[in-house]
C-alpha cells in the first residue's frame, strides 16, 4: 500500500489546530521546549557568580565554564529544534510525497534520540560538577535553586525527547497510515469472493425426468 504510507493517503487536508494541539507528540514538543527554556534561562540568569575579591564571574558548577557553556548551548539548540519540528508538524499534512514524508519521520526519530542522548550527557555532567563544587566558592548559596533546577529539568528532558517517537503514536498526522478493512475475514480466504448459498437457483442441478 504505497499510496497510504506515512499518512500520504490523508495528505492535502485542511490544517486543524485543535487536532494538532491535542496530539501527545505535539504536547511533548511543547513540554520539551519549556524545559529547554528553564535550563538555559536558569544558567544564564543565575549560573554565574562573582566575589568581591574577584572581578570576573565564574560558573556556579565547580567554577567550570565548560559546564555552564554546555548547559546553555544544549538548552538553546533544543529550544530552536523544538520550534523547527513544531513548524514541521504544521506543514506535514500538506506533503503528498511518500519519500518526503518518510524522510521527515526518520529525521524526527533520529533527532529525538540524539537530543535524549545530549540531555543525558548534560544531566550527568552538571550533576557531577555540582556535586564537587566547593562551598567556599559560594558562601551565600546564591543561585543554588537555579543550578538545581537546570539539573532537574535536564533529567526530565531525557524522557520527553525519548518518548517523542512518531512511529509509536498512531494519532500523529504522519504515523504510518493503514486503510480500514471491511472487517475480519471469517473464512480466512483473504477477502476472496464466495458466492452465497441459495443466491440463485435453489433447485437441484441436472436433468430430472418428469412424470406424464
Amino acid at each position: 500500500m504505497e499510496g497510504g504510507a506515512y499518512g500520504a493517503g490523508k495528505a492535502g487536508g485542511a490544517f486543524d489546530p485543535h487536532t494538532l494541539v491535542r496530539q501527545p507528540h505535539t504536547i511533548l514538543r511543547v513540554v520539551s521546549w519549556v524545559f529547554s527554556i528553564v535550563v538555559f534561562g536558569s544558567i544564564v540568569n543565575e549560573g554565574y557568580l562573582n566575589t568581591p575579591s574577584e572581578g570576573e564571574e565564574f560558573c556556579i558548577y565547580n567554577r567550570n565554564p565548560n559546564a555552564c557553556s554546555y548547559g546553555v548551548a544544549v538548552g538553546v539548540l533544543a529550544f530552536l529544534t523544538c520550534l523547527l519540528y513544531l513548524a514541521l508538524d504544521v506543514y506535514f499534512p500538506q506533503i503528498s510525497s511518500v519519500k518526503d514524508r518518510k524522510k521527515a519521520v526518520l529525521s524526527d526519530i533520529g533527532v529525538s534520540a540524539f537530543w535524549a542522548f545530549l540531555w543525558f550527557v548534560g544531566f550527568c555532567y552538571l550533576a557531577n560538577q555540582w556535586q564537587v563544587s566547593k562551598p567556599k566558592d559560594n558562601p551565600l548559596n546564591e543561585g543554588t535553586d537555579a543550578a538545581r533546577a537546570a539539573i532537574a529539568f535536564s533529567f526530565f528532558s531525557i524522557f520527553t525527547w525519548d518518548y517523542m517517537d512518531p512511529s509509536q503514536d498512531s494519532s500523529m498526522p504522519y504515523a504510518p497510515y493503514v486503510e480500514p478493512s471491511a472487517g475480519p475475514d471469517p473464512t480466512g480466504m483473504g477477502g476472496t469472493y464466495q458466492q452465497p448459498a441459495n443466491s440463485f437457483d435453489t433447485e437441484p442441478q441436472g436433468y430430472q425426468s418428469q412424470g406424464y
